[in-house]
């Protein structure tokens, strides 16, 4: 595989990707956890973005992170950005301000995990480390016809063996990034690219026919719906009022509206913590957004008030006023939201 894969990444591959330049294994770190679960096309403004802001590990460590979460805002799946903010604090007090060399040490750090420590080291430091992203188990499942779902352990374990024995001694980086090119471009989930394939004459899966059935597909579950009220309560100078979520769950760690379950909660709520609260009468346009297992609609139900009535428990909450905005984690449909409110 890999003499067929560096010939046709020095024709068709990506060569200047932003972390491309000056792979350090910080940009690299940076660049791998933007992009599990998110095109290329859409970190890259995030990745400029995020490495001027933090350009070493050091800055990343010492910020809050609310403003980590703020240039976070918009990728998803949030959790990716506590992780790497705790794990560059971690970096600076358990490493010396330097990412770990040995990638069983870099696989121990939140968030990174056995794959993104081999592609830390494979592309900033052409170490032999196998990778096994998404991209490349999709590869290598149609390569050699492996099937089963490729979350279960013996299906792993064998994708791993192939991924190690499939990995070079030499040019490790560029055929780490060939690899994941391939099956980012070419080795698609549905319908693959074959004739445009460098592998296409040794691929198992394309010789029988089944390069549309491998990998195997996930059993599918129905995506449920959950429905909540959130409250827009406004003071006279357009700031409203938001809350800090729990880590754990959906949006863990950003700034919302007050969530209910129903507009009477929501009701009652205003009407107990907030002065000389006035709420519509009922909820505007519902919002829809779609997580990886569920969609969330959301009722809007706006009040004005002049401020607390009484003394706020519960989550941290401020008064945010969109024309002066704060470097907070917003949740893109509650940035879009709190913005059509002016």
């Amino acid at each position: 595989m890999a003499p067929a894969l560096l010939a046709w990444h020095a024709r068709h591959g990506r060569h200047d990707l932003p972390w491309q330049r000056n792979p350090t294994p910080y940009r690299v770190w940076v660049s791998e956890i933007m992009l599990q679960q998110t095109q290329v096309a859409t970190v890259i403004g995030y990745f400029d973005r995020f490495m001027q802001r933090f350009p070493d590990p050091a800055t990343l460590a010492a910020a809050p992170l609310d403003e980590v979460l703020h240039l976070w805002s918009g990728l998803g799946y949030y959790s990716r950005a506590r992780n790497l903010h705790r794990a560059a604090q971690l970096v600076m007090t358990d490493h010396g301000g330097e990412l770990p060399a040995a990638a069983a040490t870099l696989a121990t750090l939140p968030g990174i995990g056995r794959s993104t420590a081999a592609a830390i080291r494979a592309l900033s430091a052409g170490e032999c480390a196998a990778i096994l992203d998404g991209n490349v188990r999709r590869v290598l499942a149609r390569y050699f016809a492996v099937a089963g779902v490729t979350s279960q352990r013996a299906v792993q374990e064998r994708l791993w063996e192939l991924a190690e024995a499939c990995t070079p001694g030499h040019d490790v980086a560029v055929y780490t990034q060939a690899i994941m090119d391939l099956g980012a471009t070419i080795c698609v989930r549905r319908r693959p690219l074959c004739p445009a394939c460098p592998l296409e004459q040794g691929c198992s899966a394309r010789r029988s026919g089944r390069q549309h059935e491998l990998p195997t597909a996930r059993p599918r579950v129905a995506r449920r719906t959950r429905s909540v009220v959130m409250l827009l309560a406004r003071q006279a100078d357009g700031s409203v009022l938001l809350e800090r979520r729990a880590e754990r769950g959906v949006w863990g760690g950003l700034w919302c509206p007050p969530q209910f379950p129903s507009i009477e909660a929501a009701r009652l709520f205003a009407e107990t913590r907030l002065a000389a609260a006035e709420v519509e009468p009922q909820s505007r346009t519902i919002i829809r957004h779609a997580f990886t297992h569920f969609q969330l609609e959301i009722s809007p139900l706006l009040a004005s008030c002049t401020g607390w009535s009484g003394v706020m428990d519960g989550p941290p909450v401020l008064w945010y006023n969109p024309a002066k905005p704060e470097r907070l984690g917003l949740p893109a449909p509650v940035s879009a939201l709190i913005q059509s409110l002016s």
